[in-house]
């Protein structure tokens, strides 16, 4: 096996020399000597070798007339959103996406104090938010929806919409940090400072209190739940990532100190297909770890120069890790050279970033967000080449301190440490 990899390698070098040279000759034969000459000496190509030559824009023509026949298995997601973010096979993309600054605040519910959590389910129809009062509030997005245009949504005459807090929960004595939706059960997950992790089953009106508890040893600052539901990935103010089996309680940490974070982890996150989860912490590291042994597979280093790293995201194919840190920079992270591919900047230019804030995808992964402390911004790019786009003023009193974009329909939800959360959604436009 590990000779066909020294082969696939070897192959891979061979390829990659060829192409410079292919560069080469084009610029060459284009009458660009200066700029030939400049990438032969980086490269390490002896340009007196190489000939001019349009060879490139021959192999580039072929190429794209038959660009369409290259078959890439779809997921479920693709049918509905589109493929996602892909620089290996997009140029010129074309999305039907809102764009964020479009989006506009649907509904705003408060707590007693500051608000550090949210979630949706996997169908985008609930919302869940946690405060640090320890309270957590069940949302229905419909409901959301149609309390704030009533036109818009398709109802019998004599209906009377709902109240959109379908569920208040208190059982957690601090500060809630972190919620997750379970994906096949009416279940919620929730992470707190009181070193809890808590399991509430919402299909029971009266359920206030949870029926499963976890008890760690330190304070939980996030968590991802794998796709199957049986195992929670937990990140904690410690320095090793815990993944516990929802059904024995059993948790499971790698058993090698040297590939662990040096400093509290801020975030986790797993891969859709699970096969790999993705770490950060406030020692400037991103790590990923191998889904089935829990080991490290990869470490970025520094990877925001070492400013602490606030949150880490897959791409919906796992090939790019999003991360944000606390130098008020987004960066696209490419696992397969371990490279940072794009860096969206422009967020803190105003006054510098004080709190720890999330970087997200919108739902087709068309545009990267992510709030800009000084302003109460909110700051977005094309998630394929960065450019700017329009700000979106997000009407807080305070940091936004946590979002989390819809998985699946054009809406996301703020939190802030105004006591508020906003839910924003873009309605179609006739």
């Amino acid at each position: 096996m590990k000779e066909e990899e020294k082969k696939e390698e070897k192959q891979k070098v061979k390829q990659r020399e060829l192409m410079y040279k292919l560069i080469i000759s084009q610029l060459f034969y284009d009458g660009h000597q200066k700029y030939a000459q400049e990438l032969a000496t980086v490269v390490d190509q002896e340009a007196t070798a190489v000939s001019p030559s349009d060879r490139l824009m021959n192999v580039l023509t072929i190429g794209l007339q038959h660009e369409h026949e290259v078959e890439r298995p779809l997921n479920r997601l693709e049918y509905t959103l589109g493929p996602g973010l892909d620089l290996e096979y997009e140029t010129e993309p074309q999305t039907s996406a809102p764009e964020p600054a479009m989006y506009e605040t649907a509904y705003v519910t408060s707590h007693k104090d500051k608000c550090r959590a949210a979630a949706f389910s996997l169908d985008g129809n609930l919302v869940a938010t946690g405060s640090v009062d320890a309270s957590i509030k069940i949302l229905d997005v419909d409901r959301m929806l149609a309390k704030s245009d009533p036109d818009a949504v398709e109802l019998h005459p004599d209906a009377v919409v709902g109240h959109p807090v379908i569920r208040t929960l208190y059982d957690h004595l601090d500060e809630i940090t972190c919620l997750e939706f379970h994906p096949r059960e009416q279940v919620l997950i929730s992470g707190s400072r009181d070193t809890n992790i808590k399991m509430f089953d919402f299909s029971k009106t009266s359920a206030k209190k949870a029926f499963k508890t976890l008890t760690d040893a330190e304070q939980v600052t996030s968590m991802s739940i794998h796709p199957s539901g049986d195992f929670l990935a937990v990140s904690t103010e410690g320095h090793v990532v815990r993944f516990y089996d929802i059904n024995t309680c059993q948790c499971y940490v790698c058993p090698y100190p040297r590939e662990h974070h040096t400093g509290a982890l801020t975030s986790v996150r797993y891969s859709a297909d699970a096969r790999v989860c993705t770490t950060a912490s406030k020692d400037g590291d991103v790590k990923v770890w191998d889904g089935v042994s829990g080991r490290c597979v990869q470490t970025f280093s520094k990877c925001h120069d070492g400013a602490e790293v606030c949150s880490v995201l897959f791409s919906r194919n796992g090939k790019y890790i999003l991360s944000s840190g606390l130098d008020s920079i987004v960066k696209l992270w490419e696992l397969s050279t371990g490279r940072c591919l794009i860096a969206y900047t422009g967020a803190g230019s105003v006054g510098r970033q004080e709190h720890s804030a999330h970087a997200m995808f919108n739902h087709t992964e068309d545009f990267v967000m992510f709030p800009d402390e000084a302003t109460t911004s909110l700051c977005a790019w094309d998630a394929r080449n960065a450019q700017r786009k329009n700000l979106l003023s997000l009407g807080h009193n305070g940091p936004v301190r946590h979002m989390v974009h819809s998985p699946c329909s054009p809406a996301f939800i703020t939190c802030s440490d105004d006591f508020r959360a906003r839910f924003w959604y873009r309605r179609n436009v006739h």
